[in-house]
């Protein structure tokens, strides 16, 4: 994929502490600069300052790969392996450098989302409409952000202002009675900001469980040969406020509704609600001193039907606090904070416990000597269900040449049990601990006039998996439970280049994963599911005159569902073609032409994906 890294060269710390100490629970709202990037510091810096391997969509990019979901946006990135069962809004499951789906952390406008439940985001009832950019920081980041950060970060931030008061229309239509529409607008006006979005979704979508899935029993557990929909409607509200030369504020609203339909025996569609709350406060105490504070709640709500009764429902709703000080002393950047989260679920399964709450106590430095930087931070987070935990990080840059970086880093992480792996009735194991992991990286990148490049190679062990134990059985747990008896090796590189050639920008990314399973009885040195050891991406776009045109090309390798590797998923190639035509300075058509060959592929057993299928797409942006 194409994207970019800032072509600003790296500035010295104190220029740095110039833009402004953005904690991540805040973010770049209080900033317009390019290139600035938050989530792999919890403060603001250029990303060619990052010492961890980062990358960056802007809504450029987004607008020009013409995605219908942030699967297919996310699709490609250095690292990345996605699972999906079935089509538009289903399930969709990250695996970032081949650690598991609830190794992610997923933050929206610098809060936490996701179920404590299941451990996992649902990233597939987040509309690529309401998107501004996203982060992706790779590599273990829980000594900043406490559990789950094991695999790495994606921070997603809602849209917001650009310039003076401007709207914003999207109407498309496509395959699979595809509809959809967003509208919006935003603005600055004085000291204040703010930004509106809303936006709809609606498609028949595709049979979600392939016949067969019975009989083999996998997958969905039942044969129903239907179309299984999708639809969602979203809401997105920001703005803030500058009260004063050393005082600013900033608030956000985000809440999608969707309806999922798809094939089983125990539940064949779900209402879902995603949902994130949130405000700032931050303080310019004194020349090179910020201190910021925030509050916020997300929820994660799901209603399980089957043949339109009720059946069940799993809700989260996470309260969260910050505060954190930012000090620029002796040259160097010193952070301090603390977080505060709690946990409350809701259901109509009898849980031994229904909520808990989690104090996380961090601290950093980061420094600039010559030509080396490091970022050291240490974190620990108590916890009232499994007691404290202590993780760290050290990351090192060396500038070899101008535009030259050589980077090591190492550091820990952790993710603590859900509520499901702890309290579900008959199957949850109240003794678990958290799982732990040891990560070190090498990597090397360059920035030239023709272009940028990097690649990196990285190493993470993780112990204390918690898997099923079929040996686990006593009078509360009679068909066995999860423990932590698991532990895995997982060793990778990834690559990415941009360039501009002939005229075509040209992006190229590429992954090479060896994710094995290290203890678990009987599957020994086995690939660990859902993950391809190979995959790549390359795209390619050019402009002629008010005419647009662009190709995707995303190969995978195989991949085994289970942990026995006795379900062998094969490897794919897609094809993804684009149009755009300028109808004028402020009106836009464009086509998107996906899996333009038709390609059948599964990356989950049983589960189909879309064949063929186009969107047209009508925007209107007015012109800066």
């Amino acid at each position: 994929m194409a994207f970019q890294v800032s072509s600003v060269r790296r500035s010295a710390l104190a220029a740095a502490l110039s833009l402004a100490l953005v904690p991540a629970f805040a973010a770049e709202g209080q900033t317009d600069l390019e290139g600035v990037v938050v989530t792999a510091t919890r403060t603001a810096q250029t990303q060619d300052q990052t010492l961890a391997a980062v990358t960056v969509i802007d809504r450029a990019e987004i607008e020009r790969l013409q995605p219908t979901s942030v699967a297919d946006l996310l699709r490609g990135t250095p690292g990345m392996m996605l699972a999906n069962n079935g089509g538009p809004g289903k399930a969709t499951s990250i695996f970032l450098r081949g650690t598991e789906s609830d190794h992610v952390l997923v933050l929206v406008d610098g809060l936490k989302l996701g179920s404590a439940t299941s451990g996992t985001a649902s990233i597939q009832d987040i509309p690529v409409e309401q998107i501004e950019r996203i982060e992706i920081v790779r590599g273990p980041f829980s000594s900043l952000y406490g559990s789950e950060a094991i695999g790495g970060v994606i921070q997603i931030f809602t849209r917001r202002p650009q310039g003076p008061f401007a709207p914003n229309l999207m109407l498309g239509f496509g395959s699979y009675r595809h509809a959809a529409g967003s509208a919006g607008f935003s603005g600055k006006s004085g000291d204040g900001w703010y930004a509106l979005q809303a936006s709809h979704d609606n498609t028949r979508g595709i049979n979600a469980c392939r016949v067969g899935a019975a009989e083999a029993f996998a997958a969905c557990y039942a044969d129903q040969p239907d179309r299984d929909g999708y639809r969602d409607n979203s809401l997105s509200l920001r703005g803030g406020y500058r009260f004063g030369r050393d005082w600013d504020g900033d608030a956000q609203f985000f809440r999608s509704e969707g309806h999922s339909e798809y094939d089983g025996s125990t539940g064949d569609a779900t209402d879902t609600v995603s949902q994130v709350a949130g405000g700032k406060l931050h303080w310019h105490a004194a020349e090179n001193v910020e201190l910021s504070a925030g509050v916020g709640q997300t929820a994660d709500l799901s209603k399980i039907y089957l043949r339109n009764a009720f059946m069940d429902r799993f809700d989260t709703r996470r309260t969260l606090g910050t505060v954190q000080a930012d000090v620029g002393a002796g040259g160097g950047l010193y952070s301090v904070g603390f977080d505060w989260q709690r946990d409350g679920i809701t259901s109509h399964e009898p849980y031994d416990a229904d909520s808990r709450v989690d104090r996380g106590l961090f601290a950093q430095w980061q420094q600039a000597f010559g030509a080396q930087s490091l970022q050291a931070s240490v974190r620990r987070d108590d916890n009232s269900q499994f007691g404290g935990r202590n993780t760290g990080s050290l990351l090192w840059g060396w500038d070899l040449a101008r535009g030259l970086r050589l980077t090591a880093s190492y550091g820990t992480a952790f993710r603590a049990p859900t509520f499901n792996e702890l309290y579900y009735p008959d199957y949850g194991y109240a003794d678990l601990r958290p799982e732990r992991a040891r990560n070190a990286e090498l990597g090397l990148r360059g920035t030239h006039g023709w272009g940028w490049w990097s690649v990196s190679a990285f190493r993470n062990d993780i112990s204390d998996l918690i898997t099923y134990d079929p040996s686990l059985i006593d009078a509360l747990h009679p068909y066995g439970a999860p423990n932590n008896i698991d532990r895995a090796r997982i060793r990778g590189a990834e690559g990415a280049l941009g360039t501009t050639l002939a005229g075509w920008t040209l992006g190229a990314t590429a992954t090479w994963l060896d994710p094995r399973d290290r203890a678990r009885e009987g599957a020994y040195g086995n690939l660990l599911p859902r993950r391809a050891r190979q995959s790549a991406r390359l795209d390619a776009d050019r402009s002629f005159g008010a005419f647009g045109v662009g190709a995707s090309w995303f190969v995978s390798g195989y991949r085994y569902d289970d942990i026995a590797n006795a379900h062998r998923l094969g490897g794919y190639a897609l094809t993804d073609l684009r149009l755009a035509y300028a109808l004028d300075r402020d009106w836009k058509l464009q086509l998107a032409l996906d899996n333009v060959f038709g390609k059948r592929y599964e990356t989950a057993w049983y589960y189909d994906q879309p064949g063929r299928n186009f969107m047209l797409t009508l925007r209107y942006q007015p012109a800066r």
